[in-house]
């Protein structure tokens, strides 16, 4: 991959959430690290300092991408939208329902009422997130969450987050212990601007026949653990039952619990996508899976419920999301360059988007009488990321999550009257 292709890819991640460092020029042209915070899109000025660099880099040292083994991706097998309609996955019949249709998520909700857990995107924001879970788990006051659903770095972090307390010291150690390394690599792609080979073999890791076994077991007892991927051929959203994948303990089961994950946090174009077998009346093809945040930051309930409501209730009358990012605007002087425009531009955009799906949310929710619970990274938050998945702003996000969740200011309540109060 070429010097561009690797600061489009810090630019999207960091407009994503995901840190990436940003850097200023200082009034002698040298240049320094700037700070960049949570959801500010902080691979934004990237370029100001590579391109500072460039002329110092040996050309020796950088291996020219046409001397690199391509990495190709699979030849794909021709189907059509009846054939998608009717696909299934093999040996795993009944694993995952498209997220638009109300019907199917009604019938894979439990039966009985309980709070229900919503872990948006965010990339290495998420230590947020799991520091709020874990204070929560340490003050006994974490509830056992009747549903939990993630979308991209939601989704990862779901299955610690379904399983408890028992998982808090993974959930920890999986940001804690986090570096780029561990995600992606440099790879010559046809099909993505990074390799996520590290982030595979992590997960193969993490994900264990015990874990498995563990969420089949809730899943038993009638909880849902659901994590979302974009088809990208359908152009619609995917809604994973991870216990429904791990109830059937195979080695089958075990792989597809590991890829979903992995389909759920390709960022479409910067990290390759993920195939998976699928089969209609005797036809095998591969349906082509990415990050589910393509349609939205997080997911509570298909559209219609959002917007026009429906007549069956959602078993639940709590709900508590976490955003994975500030919500608020940030000032950051944008400079002319084009990479400059488009990284501000998509880091607006996603934080217009979840503005946009809260508000729907909030009001869905006052409709039908469920109280709504919002935690999000106060604007106060300052500590700089200086590289991507920079252990020092992790650690400082999981520890002001912690401290939130210990002192009671974590959650922004909205009962269904319309009353807000810290909780």
């Amino acid at each position: 991959m070429n010097r561009s292709g690797i600061l489009l890819a810090l630019i999207l991640l960091g407009a994503l959430g995901i840190s990436a460092p940003r850097a200023q020029q200082d009034p002698g042209g040298a240049t320094q690290a700037a700070q960049c915070d949570p959801g500010a899109g902080c691979g934004i000025r990237l370029a100001a300092r590579e391109k500072a660099r460039k002329s110092k880099t040996s050309k020796q040292a950088q291996p020219a991408a046409s001397t690199q083994e391509q990495k190709k991706p699979p030849e794909r097998t021709t189907y059509d939208e009846q054939d998608r309609e009717a696909a299934v996955i093999p040996g795993l019949p009944g694993v995952r329902f498209w997220a638009d249709s109300f019907g199917s998520f009604a019938d894979a909700l439990p039966r009985d009422k309980g709070p229900w857990l919503i872990l948006s995107s965010g990339g290495s924001s998420g230590a947020y997130g799991a520091g709020v879970l874990v204070g929560l788990s340490q003050v006994g006051k974490r509830p056992e969450f009747s549903v939990v659903t993630g979308v991209s770095i939601g989704a990862v972090m779901a299955p610690y987050a379904f399983l408890g307390a028992k998982y808090d010291d993974q959930l920890r150690d999986s940001f804690l212990n986090l570096t780029s390394a561990d995600v992606f690599e440099d790879a010559v792609r046809a099909d993505s601007l990074v390799d996520t080979w590290p982030l595979k073999n992590s997960l193969a890791k993490r994900v264990t026949p015990e874990l498995l076994a563990d969420v089949a077991a809730e899943h038993h007892k009638g909880r849902r653990l659901f994590v979302v991927t974009a088809d990208l051929d359908s152009e619609r959203p995917v809604i994973w039952n991870m216990g429904a994948i791990a109830a059937h303990g195979t080695d089958a089961a075990l792989k597809l619990f590991r890829d979903v994950l992995l389909a759920a946090s390709a960022i479409p174009g910067v990290f390759p996508p993920v195939y998976i077998d699928a089969e209609a009346q005797d036809r095998k093809f591969q349906e082509m899976h990415a990050d589910g945040g393509v349609f939205g930051p997080f997911f509570v309930a298909p559209p219609s419920w959002l917007i026009e409501g429906a007549s069956e209730q959602l078993p639940t009358d709590k709900l508590y999301v976490i955003i994975h990012s500030k919500l608020v605007p940030e000032f950051d002087v944008t400079g002319p360059e084009k990479i400059f425009i488009l990284g501000r531009t998509i880091s607006a955009a996603v934080k217009a988007g979840a503005q946009a799906e809260l508000a729907l949310l909030s009001a869905a929710a006052k409709r039908d009488g469920i109280e709504l619970n919002v935690a999000y990274v106060d604007g106060s938050f300052r500590q700089p990321a200086q590289t991507a998945f920079d252990q020092k702003q992790m650690t400082a996000l999981f520890n002001f999550g912690l401290e939130q969740a210990k002192n009671g200011t974590a959650f922004r309540t909205h009962n269904p009257s319309g009353q807000a109060q810290t909780k």
